[in-house]
């Protein structure tokens, strides 16, 4: 649609036309005549809107504005709804995509303009309208395991849950809404680890001290068969010290290291031949000061107990935890009695129970099995290369 100031210029050339004078010459910058008729005209066209298209009805809150310039460069985008409302945004990567920092207004009309400049360093402008669908009555719930301000282990991976499988069609544009800024920088990918579940962790363990701020802007996203994310979930969080678990089956012992220094050495016990620790990394999914084991419908009788633990901390859904286990103490760092878990005395259970974080990662290694990946976060027992396989959107890391 042509703007007021161009229909005014072009019906200015139509009378120019029609008279005896001389015509314009549009190449001779000393003809004064075409000099004044460009000055008339007003700014040039940008370009175009590709989208949303022009006065498109029923669009997603989630939409992106997508632009091409022609003859015109340094873009910047400003959205408004009918009222005048200033919406705020951020221009993409590629330059030719401006996203806004929410979800917009549902049932609402809004007028994007596009300024640039021309190639002949004057200003270029060009707009188009839409209007935004009703509010769907089809929601998926998008939610963080992590809360707002929680400080977590270098192991911890980002996880996002949505209340529906996400139709392996849909997953890039939805990974396409997932942010992630820390500071400082760290590369790092997301995962899908199921139809309802998306995690994210860096290449290699996070920075002691990172400040991680995450973004799902899933608020009007189609989500398949109808669906649309509910609403948009920022959560900040932060790293804690590097407190790193490596237990030996050879030498029953664990190795734990705060920020690259050995700080303790802890006698364990593992799993026994018929109930082995799983070798693999894992990291601390849940801690429990005091708890109850109980395995009395395990089909096995020789593998039925109803037992009060102390300092339990999770690292499996299997079952296996890191926890204070005093009946073992007298073998403990020489011989393997328990039913898969990682055994400390009482002193070294509370001990680590006032170190941990939820996050924070353990490697077991020399046992006889080896651990099953989501079997608990088990996001680092992959390499690198394995680990953004998992990512709905091709690597160019």
């Amino acid at each position: 649609m042509l703007s007021a100031a161009v229909l005014a210029g072009t019906l200015a050339l139509v009378t120019a036309c029609s008279d005896d004078s001389p015509a314009a010459s549009w190449n001779d910058g000393g003809n004064d005549g075409g000099s004044q008729q460009q000055a008339d005209e007003g700014p040039k066209q940008a370009g175009k809107v590709t989208s949303p298209a022009a006065d498109a009805k029923d669009v997603p809150a989630s939409t992106e504005i997508a632009f091409e310039l022609e003859n015109a460069s340094d873009p910047t985008v400003e959205l408004k709804s009918a009222s005048g409302e200033a919406v705020e945004g951020k221009l993409q990567e590629d330059g030719k995509s401006w996203l806004p920092d929410g979800a917009l207004d549902y049932g609402t009309a809004y007028t994007v303009t596009i300024n640039a400049t021309g190639a002949d360093g004057k200003p270029a402008t060009t707009t188009s309208s839409f209007t935004t669908m009703a509010k769907p009555s089809k929601v998926v719930r998008v939610s963080s395991f992590l809360g707002e301000n929680q400080t977590v282990g270098v192991g911890m991976p980002l996880i996002v849950r949505f209340g529906r499988a996400v139709p392996e069609d849909y997953r890039d544009d939805v990974q396409r809404r997932l942010f992630v800024q820390s500071t400082p920088q760290q590369e790092g990918i997301w995962h899908w680890t199921s139809p309802t579940e998306v995690h994210y962790r860096p290449k290699t363990f996070w920075q002691a001290g990172t400040k991680i701020s995450y973004k799902m802007q899933t608020g009007g996203l189609p989500m398949g068969d109808g669906y649309y994310g509910r609403a948009d979930v920022t959560v900040d969080v932060k790293v804690g010290p590097s407190f790193i678990m490596t237990v030996d089956n050879k030498t029953k012992q664990m190795t734990v290291t705060k920020d690259g220094k050995v700080i303790k050495t802890i006698p364990v016990s593992l799993g026994k031949k018929s109930t082995p620790s799983s070798s693999g990394t894992m990291v601390i999914i849940e801690k429990q000061r005091k708890t109850v084991f109980d395995t009395m419908d395990d089909p096995n009788p020789a593998n039925r107990y109803r037992t009060p633990i102390d300092y339990a901390q999770r690292l499996t859904w299997s079952g296996q935890f890191i926890h204070a286990a005093p009946w073992s103490e007298g073998v403990q760092g020489r011989t393997n009695v328990s039913h898969g878990c990682v055994n400390v005395s009482m002193a070294m259970g509370a001990w680590l129970f006032g170190q941990t974080r939820i996050g924070d990662p353990i490697t077991v290694k020399g046992t006889e099995e080896k651990l099953e990946n989501g079997n608990g976060w088990t996001d680092w027992n992959v390499s690198w290369e394995q680990y953004v396989k998992g990512s709905a959107i091709p690597y160019n890391g």
